[in-house]
């Protein structure tokens, strides 16, 4: 008996986390924390399995280390302080250095009253968990035999996902006597190339289960959408910006988004289509992060192997306010790659997008999700429609609001597939049964329509949260 239960959310894109107990192994795929929720309120409901006294979780396995898959894992360890956690060896260098930075991160907002919730862990708790980390190389199968109620062989293989650094699909395939049982997690996925990482890969089909991502399943422009239009775009917007003596904020997450907007500007100007002097700056996490990218460029897929994120001049952006003033106010034009990608309060987007505001020579583009009701969904609506009001990105410090004078746009880089590509993953590992995870519920039920249309013989469930179900 095969058992699947989620423990995150399945009705929006939040913290994932999805149990499999597959004849008496019990699995973990990822353990995430809802980025928009802080305190316990945002993890999963790990005392789901409680009800099961059976179900403890031996082994838990990381699609990749965005914070929606990882950040609740020294809580997970907590609970079950023995299970082993697999992963790509650059998902590990990420987490040695992400999941410590998470730890200040909550200390500083509690201690400053940002965040009314305590620490959910410390750096120590952070740090002691890499005792248990276990990397692997792409398409090379392992054992997860150990478990401490076992009743049969279980390999796993992870599969190139696209989606960013280190991040992959799993194959899991069981043998119990003369049955196999074979399932496949999606986690977030690409099959379209980005500027630094090829498409996703996946096994051969068919398998018995698909739990696949389901992110833009209700996002019928992104299937509209190619990423050549979406380049040239945001190559004429950067023109026009400079050619005004303006400088362009791009918001951007520190893993994935801001190495890819790197590449892109670097590739522009070995292509003299931008200046070679026009100054990138960057600033805290992300350069770490573009550090472990070059360390890992010979061990996890790319399309050029040659290519160093730091092979394309940055200069740091100054800590001092009137520096970083200056540098906005003046008449020499620059790129502004900074985090957080949302434009969220206290960020260093967020201070230069207040500087930017005002001045009709600057541009703030963005390059990736915005999340409805934020700093940077406020400010794109406002733009959109055109409106005369002003608009209040820091209500706390300036209540009165500022008026829109630079150019605001939107620009679709994502890093997930479209829902027409993940009905090309169906159609590719042919699945008798698909679970439809991390995604809104009108997106969920576009992809589950579409699927039982074209692939009538596939089962579809949309799994909710904390409802056991029985995959095989």
């Amino acid at each position: 008996m095969f058992h699947y239960i989620a423990l995150g959310s399945t009705s929006e894109i939040s913290g994932s986390a999805h149990y499999l107990n597959l004849a008496g192994t019990g699995i973990l795929l990822d353990s995430g924390q809802d980025p928009n929720i802080d305190g316990v309120a945002g993890l999963p409901d790990f005392n789901l399995l409680e009800k099961h006294p059976d179900w403890g979780v031996d082994y838990a396995i990381l699609s990749h280390a965005h914070h929606d898959h990882i950040g609740s894992l020294p809580v997970m360890l907590r609970h079950f302080p023995h299970a082993r956690i697999h992963m790509t060896q650059p998902t590990r260098l990420l987490l040695d250095f992400l999941l410590p930075e998470s730890a200040r991160l909550q200390k500083k907002r509690f201690k400053e009253g940002v965040n009314a919730h305590p620490p959910m862990f410390t750096e120590e708790q952070a740090e002691l968990a890499a005792y248990l980390y276990r990397s692997w190389p792409l398409e090379t199968p392992f054992d997860l035999n150990e478990g401490v109620r076992a009743q049969a062989s279980i390999q796993a293989t992870f599969y190139h996902a696209g989606h960013t650094l280190g991040a992959v699909g799993t194959l899991l395939e069981v043998e119990q006597g003369e049955q196999a049982f074979r399932a496949f997690y999606s986690g977030d996925l690409s099959l379209r190339a980005q500027a630094i990482q090829p498409g996703a890969d996946f096994p051969k089909g068919p398998v018995d289960v698909l739990i696949l991502e389901s992110t833009l399943g209700a996002d019928p422009t992104a299937e509209l959408t190619t990423r050549k239009r979406e380049e040239d775009r945001l190559l004429e917007g950067i023109q026009k910006t400079i050619k005004r003596k303006g400088s362009v904020l791009i918001p951007a997450f520190a893993l994935g988004r801001s190495q890819e907007m790197i590449a892109l500007i670097g590739r522009w100007k070995k292509q003299k289509k931008l200046p070679e002097d026009l100054p990138i700056y960057t600033a805290g996490a992300q350069r770490a992060i573009s550090d472990i990218y070059d360390r890992t460029r010979f061990i996890s897929p790319r399309i050029d192997e040659k290519f160093e994120v730091f092979k394309i001049e940055q200069k740091r952006l100054p800590k001092s306010k009137a520096k970083l003033d200056h540098l906005i106010s003046g008449e020499e034009p620059g790129i502004f790659i900074v985090g957080s990608g949302m434009l969220f309060e206290r960020t260093l987007s967020h201070r230069i997008a207040l500087k930017m505001i005002g001045d009709p020579r600057h541009s703030i583009f963005f390059v990736g999700y915005v999340k409805p009701d934020c700093p940077g969904a406020v400010l794109l609506e406002a733009a959109q429609n055109r409106t005369t009001e002003k608009v209040a990105l820091d209500p706390l410090h300036q209540p009165e609001g500022m008026t829109i004078a630079c150019t605001v746009e939107r620009f679709r880089f994502s890093g997930h597939s479209n829902r027409r590509e993940l009905l090309q993953v169906v159609e590719k590992l042919q699945p008798r049964k698909v679970l439809l995870v991390h995604g809104e519920d009108e997106a969920r039920i576009w992809m589950a329509d579409n699927i039982r249309y074209f692939y009538p013989d596939t089962e579809v469930i949309l799994p909710t949260q904390g409802v056991p179900v029985l995959v095989a």
